[in-house]
């Protein structure tokens, strides 16, 4: 099974990204960041008043209540994408054939658990093993 950056989007700014695109991203563990937010994040942090701009202020507190909501959707694609992300792992490591009680207890959950949370996505019907 191969995990591909194709159809993401950068966690940051939700820019979609990737293959086929003139954007592209990096990152692991579901996040994903497009260069152009690597660049301003570059900037930020080699900038001593855009540094302490950003230490001293959240981005929603200077929001409207339009802007929060018009973000709203891209946490709601990121976090989908996040989820999406631990579903391609779980699939990964059970086309390797780690057990569903390896998997629950990386999770911290029992097996039943972890098969619950994951098997019908994956199209793994096997609660054993």
């Amino acid at each position: 099974m191969a995990i591909t950056r194709e159809g993401r989007i950068c966690s940051f700014c939700g820019e979609p990204g990737g293959p086929g695109t003139d954007l592209p991203l990096i990152g692991g563990l579901g996040a994903q960041v497009c260069a152009r937010c690597i660049d301003d994040f570059h900037e930020t942090i080699h900038d001593e008043e855009l540094l302490a701009a950003a230490r001293s202020t959240l981005p929603w507190d200077s929001m409207t209540d339009a802007e929060v909501l018009a973000t709203l959707p891209m946490i709601m694609s990121s976090a989908e994408q996040t989820t999406a992300f631990a579903h391609e792992w779980v699939d990964m490591l059970r086309t390797r054939r780690v057990s569903w009680a390896e998997i629950g207890r990386a999770l911290g959950v029992s097996r039943q658990a972890a098969w619950e949370r994951f098997a019908r996505k994956s199209g793994d019907k096997g609660a054993t093993a």
